[in-house]
């Protein structure tokens, strides 16, 4: 990952954010999979509003207890698929933020590499570094 410019001011701000564009220097990915994240959560948000509806609509249409039953059946299996729901997207996303930052880190050991390769070159075959 390319190193912090210390001499940036707040005027060359959208440069370097239109240098981080063009360039795969720093990835964008994980903040794009936050909203990825919070817009999968309101649609299935919508999706258990949709549940409940649904049960209160069977509740009002059945009068008699078995349509009050059959409303409570629908409302917890409802709910145990949105929790399902919820646990399996967020897993999902976990997983492509685990993937990013993996590929974050192997950029960091290759740069710490690379400079170990380079230090190992500038000493002396006996193993000790020119005066």
């Amino acid at each position: 990952m390319r190193q912090p410019r210390l001499n940036a001011i707040r005027g060359s701000l959208p440069k370097s954010l239109f240098w981080d564009l063009l360039s795969f220097e720093k990835l964008m990915a994980p903040q794009v999979i936050h909203l990825i994240y919070w817009s999968g959560l309101g649609f299935i948000a919508l999706i258990a509003f949709g549940i409940i509806g649904s049960a209160i609509g069977v509740a009002i249409r059945e009068e008699m207890l078995m349509g009050i039953l059959l409303a409570v059946s629908v409302l917890v299996g409802g709910a145990l698929v949105i929790t399902v729901l919820v646990l399996l997207w967020r897993a999902f996303c976990e997983l492509y933020v685990a993937l990013f930052r993996l590929s974050d880190d192997l950029h960091a050991i290759r740069l710490a590499t690379v400079a170990e390769a380079a230090a190992r070159a500038t000493q002396d075959p006996a193993g000790h570094e020119p005066s």
